[in-house]
């Protein structure tokens, strides 16, 4: 089976504002794919339209992954496909322990139609075994499992959390946008360890990095570096685009961007 994600002029609007204008990527399984682009480029609209977010208006393209173009599916249907997105903003839900909603979430991508939700459950001791062995390997203290998802945690301590969702849902395909926000450099440097942890086990998932900045880059090394600007992707190249744009700022790339559409 085919696990690239495959995006195919990708246009998509919210509140009738067009923000995608023809976005073309591909995503292989086993790499790490970093977007970069100034504010406003459309790099969190795509990671959004990606993973089904029902704000966000699909007005033209494709996007196929697994045989499928998950256009066409509903969230949770792109979600046991094996696909994973770590918001910018990840939410607080007081009343739910981080334990309790990571069992929810596991179950869910465990369920299939017509079966008796019981019958899919993750059994009580192997979620237990599971999350000790996952918060250990992330350096979390499992003292968060009891507590209330993301209520009172520090900006680290909900990225950290996020990691750990990947963790127990093993996607093969995880969307990361702009991890780095909010993060002070420590934060920065565990968060980023938890990632390359995680890849480490799982080598053959696929990764999108979504960021402003080349200094996650410093932590999470991109096999793959895509610049996004004005709702397309303008520039591709390896890690070392990434560097050229933390000395130059993107002001060189967008000057090519002019003069190319002029000729």
């Amino acid at each position: 089976m085919n696990t690239e994600l495959v995006i195919k002029d990708l246009h998509a609007s919210i509140e009738d504002k067009e923000i995608l204008k023809g976005v073309n990527l591909t995503v292989k399984p086993g790499t790490i794919h970093a977007i970069m682009g100034p504010n406003g480029s459309g790099k969190s609209t795509l990671a959004y339209t990606l993973l089904g977010h029902p704000g966000y208006t699909v007005t033209a393209g494709e996007v196929w992954y697994k045989g499928q173009n998950i256009l066409e599916l509903d969230p949770d249907e792109r979600a046991k496909l094996g696909m994973f997105l770590a918001f910018q903003y990840p939410v607080s839900i007081p009343g739910v322990t981080v334990a309790n909603f990571l069992r929810a979430a596991v179950n869910a991508q465990r369920a299939e139609e017509g079966k008796d939700p019981k019958s899919t459950a993750i059994p009580m001791a192997q979620f237990r075994k599971e999350i000790r062995e996952n918060m250990a390997t992330l350096s979390i203290d499992e003292g968060f499992a009891r507590r209330y998802l993301n209520e009172g945690f520090s900006g680290g301590e909900k990225k950290r959390i996020e990691i750990l969702q990947m963790a127990m849902l093993k996607p093969q395909m995880a969307v990361m946008d702009e991890t780095d926000s909010g993060l002070d450099i420590d934060a920065l440097r565990v968060v980023s360890q938890g990632v390359n942890t995680l890849i480490g086990k799982q080598p053959e998932m696929g990764v999108l990095v979504i960021t402003h900045y080349q200094r996650l880059l410093n932590y999470i090394k991109p096999n793959f570096v895509s610049v996004m600007m004005d709702g397309r992707i303008v520039r591709e190249g390896g890690p070392e685009l990434a560097l050229e744009l933390e000395e130059k700022g993107y002001d060189f790339i967008r000057e090519e961007v002019l003069s190319n559409a002029g000729k």
